[in-house]
């Protein structure tokens, strides 16, 4: 495995202690805080390409192995995308990605990419056989066509989600096919964790991972309060949990590649006044304002980051 820190932002910086411990086990750093501020929340086609680009030359002279990748934020999701795309290029089979996060990340957003948009880009991808979502609790399954979702994924069985604990979802339309949810009476009625119960939720998942090779995106808002602080609102699920999902896959098939998000840092957005205007706005609306940079944020993500770098390590050797 080569382990990679992508600096777009500070969250992974703050960490002094885990970038130390990344250094000494032959990590490479990414330095790209440069075009980070820009990209943050959401970006345009030409921004997301300069960035696919400069990742694609610095991803280039490593050895063709799995690679794992920290990209701090979880206002950056949307850079799994390019980083999956890179994966896939070196895989040269049917991929599964397993997408573990608080929200679906699957809005509708036209000329580039959102951080809560970038499942669409993905799944749509000749080589990804399907997304499997996995821990959402967010009010994002709310009415999801008034939030923009792309319930076309799960009519086209591109898409499998399976929330950690929701009520069902009003939805106007009905869906001819899907997985991980029953339709009645104009809802949705998902397939969750919570009434499965983890270990037979794991027995399903790993009969719907029908790939041998997979590719995990984790989101650390998917983590409870306590294992976890982020720029979102956060999950339930524990991190215990996490780690044996993650295990599990990789006891069962082949994880190619796999990123982590979901640590926290103060927004800082680049572009015009109107783009800085506009994030601004959507962070006040969409994001919690009780978190803080100080030296409890830092102790607990690092210690979550540690044990996630300790798990893939086995998994990915």
């Amino acid at each position: 495995m080569q382990l990679y820190l992508l600096h777009l932002d500070e969250a992974l910086e703050t960490q002094a202690e885990f970038v130390r411990t990344c250094l000494m086990a032959g990590c490479r750093e990414i330095d790209a805080r440069d075009r980070g501020r820009e990209f943050r929340l959401w970006a345009r086609e030409t921004v997301v390409d300069d960035l696919h680009r400069s990742l694609r030359l610095n991803l280039a002279g490593a050895k063709k192995e799995p690679k794992l990748c920290f990209t701090g934020s979880g206002d950056f999701h949307h850079v799994s995308s390019l980083l999956i795309d890179l994966a896939l290029d070196e895989a040269e089979e049917a991929v599964t990605i397993v997408h573990i996060d608080n929200h679906p990340d699957w809005v509708h957003f036209s000329d580039g990419l959102h951080c809560g948009s970038w499942v669409n880009r993905v799944a749509d991808h000749p080589s990804v056989a399907r997304v499997i979502t996995v821990g959402v609790c967010s009010d994002d399954l709310v009415s999801p066509e008034r939030k923009g979702a792309n319930l076309d994924l799960l009519e086209r069985r591109r898409l499998e989600l399976y929330p950690f604990n929701h009520a069902p979802s009003r939805v106007k339309r009905h869906l001819e096919g899907g997985y991980g949810f029953d339709q009645r009476s104009g809802y949705l009625h998902w397939h969750t964790i919570g009434d499965l119960g983890f270990d037979r939720f794991l027995d399903l998942l790993m009969r719907r991972i029908d790939t041998e090779a997979v590719y995990i995106s984790l989101d650390k808002d998917v983590l409870c309060p306590l294992d976890a602080v982020t720029n979102w609102d956060q999950g339930q699920m524990k991190l215990a949990e996490v780690l044996c999902l993650v295990s599990e896959i990789g006891r069962s098939h082949r994880i190619i590649g796999a990123d982590v998000t979901g640590d926290y840092s103060r927004p800082r957005y680049g572009g015009n006044a109107w783009t800085k205007l506009l994030k601004r706005g959507e962070c006040f609306l969409d994001q919690p304002r009780n978190a803080r940079p100080d030296v409890e944020t830092i102790t607990i993500n690092g210690a979550a980051n540690y044990a996630l770098l300790n798990v893939f390590g086995a998994m990915m050797p």
